[in-house]
């Protein structure tokens, strides 16, 4: 029985009065993310940052960093963070952030029928990304289909979906073209220093990293077929419990979005922003 009692105490999440009461919101954002969270001359900085920053100060309490680094997939990520807590310390966030934001995602079953996210609320979607090519003017006229990168090489962030994407489709055509770096900001020197032609990755990251470049360094136009879902919103999660936690950030969230000030973070970071179906008119 007290076992049973330890483990109930340590699945509870703190209580949206108790979160209140202790003045600190604890939010978990991934570390090395750049333009979205990322540590720079000992400070952190990023769109993310500054979201976290003005939820705390919405609720009127103090934020609290939780760096974390992406697992293998996020119901991992979900799990460290916000209803199980570390592997170590079992620390567990009141909020995680870039969390996708998609209901046949969060109504998802396992193989028994079993809901595979009930232990978490996903909400608040505050943007929506697309998959963007970026290139090299000088060394690529233009990008009118994805089947010119069968000439010429592609920088992709290794096992993202663009990897996958660039390896199989047009039956493999593309495969010996493409290559794999560790992070797609890696991938965008590796085209700054001509070692590559263009770069593929996600559009708010792609636009922040040539933001500042030379002006033959630009973005493309074209679709991708057969990559599967085009475009995606991303949001954010509490414990399944924490609804009340959810319906206080959600409105802070609305106001950001609503309000222009969330578009004003990414253009601060030089990231395009595109606003959520979920808040048009």
């Amino acid at each position: 029985m007290f076992a049973a009692l330890l483990l109930s105490s340590t699945m509870q999440a703190r209580t949206f009065d108790e979160i209140i009461e202790s003045n600190k919101l604890l939010v978990s954002v991934y570390r090395d993310f750049p333009p979205f969270s990322s540590i720079v001359e000992g400070q952190p900085v990023g769109i993310d940052i500054d979201i976290a920053r003005a939820i705390a100060k919405g609720l009127g309490i103090e934020l609290v960093l939780r760096w974390t680094t992406a697992d293998e997939n996020v119901e991992d990520d979900l799990r460290n963070n916000l209803w199980k807590g570390d592997f170590y310390h079992k620390k567990k966030s009141d909020l995680m952030l870039r969390i996708p934001y998609d209901k046949a995602y969060s109504q998802l079953r396992d193989d028994i029928g079993e809901l595979v996210h009930d232990r978490v609320h996903m909400f608040a979607p505050y943007h929506t990304e697309i998959w963007q090519v970026a290139f090299n003017s000088k060394r690529l006229e233009s990008v009118p289909t994805v089947a010119v990168f069968q000439y010429h090489d592609i920088g992709v962030e290794v096992d993202s979906v663009p990897a996958f994407y660039f390896t199989g489709a047009f039956r493999g055509t593309m495969t010996k073209h493409t290559k794999h770096f560790p992070t797609i900001a890696l991938a965008a020197e590796a085209m700054f220093n001509q070692q590559v032609d263009a770069i593929m990755g996600m559009r708010s990251q792609v636009t922040a990293l040539v933001a500042n470049q030379p002006e033959h360094f630009k973005l493309a136009s074209n679709g991708f077929p057969t990559i599967g879902r085009q475009q995606w919103d991303i949001g954010m999660a509490v414990k399944s419990e924490n609804r009340q936690l959810s319906y206080a950030i959600g409105d802070v969230v609305t106001e950001l979005v609503k309000s222009g000030k969330l578009k004003a973070i990414f253009e601060r970071h030089h990231a395009h922003y595109q606003k959520p179906e979920y808040y048009q008119p």
